[in-house]
């Protein structure tokens, strides 16, 4: 069996998915890492997971394809110093995932995903929100939850936060598949 990985990488966490070559999915998981460890362990860690992936497969990687970091400053969201370390992080993750997968990773632009599975995002929306409901009506996936303890909604159960990284992560490998499709 054929496959594909996605990542969504960032610095926080990291979504990685895994696809069969009919698009069906097989993995979907994330790296999750604590603030106080450096970019180094951070890659490190990211490793350790796409090495038990490789591990776990029943089949061969064959694509490998990661999210094209953010290029420029959103007003209260981007400083050049977190492009920098984003553009670093994507760097470092998608060197290590070549070393490991033995594939060699492939940039999607995140509007240029959306574009290729068919997804709009209409403006002043929330895009994690629609990509994660685009991407619950693809899949049976179970998305993990938790149990709010305080607030407002205490006691509601609300997703975890990497489920949007995860979202993307299945984003990016959907893409991937449907761009090397077109190019056939």
């Amino acid at each position: 069996m054929n496959l594909t990985i996605g990542l969504d990488i960032s610095t926080s966490c990291t979504g990685i998915c895994v696809l069969d070559e009919k698009g069906e999915l097989v993995s979907l998981t994330y790296v999750k890492y604590s603030p106080k460890i450096s970019l180094w362990e951070k890659a490190d860690t990211t490793k350790s997971e796409l090495k038990n992936i490789v591990d776990q497969s029943k089949g061969t990687i064959k694509k490998f394809f990661v999210e094209e970091s953010l290029q420029k400053f959103r007003p209260g969201l981007s400083s050049a110093k977190t492009l920098t370390t984003l553009s670093k992080f994507n760097g470092i993750v998608s060197y290590l995932g070549r070393e490991v997968l033995q594939v060699d990773p492939e940039s999607i632009n995140v509007n240029a995903a959306r574009k290729a599975v068919g997804l709009k995002i209409p403006r002043g929306s929330n895009a994690k929100e629609i990509v994660h409901e685009w991407s619950s009506k693809e899949t049976s996936f179970n998305w993990p939850t938790k149990i709010l303890k305080s607030g407002p909604r205490k006691g509601q159960q609300v997703l975890i936060d990497p489920c949007y990284d995860m979202a993307d992560a299945y984003l990016i490998a959907r893409a991937g598949q449907a761009l090397v499709n077109q190019n056939k």
